[in-house]
């Protein structure tokens, strides 16, 4: 990274200035970057996750004590972020797998083989945003926030038994889409 005072710079981009953002970024991509290369967990999320740092840098910023090396806290930011990526990614696949363990009892091999498919591409998100709201909630809550469906409940202050029915029904219209989407690509002379 460039040997500059980027103190000045980071109270102007924390008062929106956006030259001054324009500054902190190229004075640290190239650091960050490198830092998300060796970190990422796949090299086409790189981009992705420096996305994610430089948001979460204008976020954080006002957290940022200008005494302290600003390297070390951005170095702490990067890890941070990357370690929610793979959380993300994690959270994913346990979407997927919770699929593939209630579907596989019901629909058979072909079902499971489109659900490997499926977890493996984590393609699971553009099915996600099918559920309805409440449905959403309590999926997103349950995997992606890693909630007992007694902490949901209590967020969303409603019956232990309405999250539970939502969850269960939510489950349901899920494997319902996947099987459609499964569907669809045989239709269209792929198959899984």
């Amino acid at each position: 990274m460039k040997d500059l005072d980027l103190n000045p710079w980071l109270i102007r981009m924390s008062q929106g200035d956006e030259q001054a953002f324009q500054v902190v970024y190229e004075s640290t991509r190239d650091h960050t970057y490198r830092l998300i290369s060796y970190l990422a967990p796949r090299k086409q999320d790189v981009g992705d996750i420096m996305s994610e740092v430089y948001l979460e840098l204008f976020k954080s910023l006002n957290k940022y004590d200008p005494e302290k090396n600003f390297v070390s806290w951005l170095n702490g930011l990067i890890i941070r972020q990357v370690r929610n990526w793979k959380r993300k990614e994690w959270r994913l696949f346990r979407i997927a797998e919770k699929l593939r363990f209630s579907t596989s009892k019901s629909s058979g091999e072909d079902a499971e083989l489109r659900l490997t498919a499926l977890r493996d591409r984590l393609d699971l998100l553009p099915i996600l945003q099918t559920l309805p709201l409440k449905f959403k909630e309590v999926i997103v809550l349950r995997y992606y926030q890693d909630c007992s469906l007694e902490e949901i409940a209590e967020l969303l202050k409603i019956p232990l038994g309405t999250v539970k029915s939502r969850h269960h029904h939510a489950l349901k219209h899920l494997r319902r889409r996947f099987d459609q989407e499964g569907l669809r690509k045989e239709e269209d002379g792929f198959v899984y």
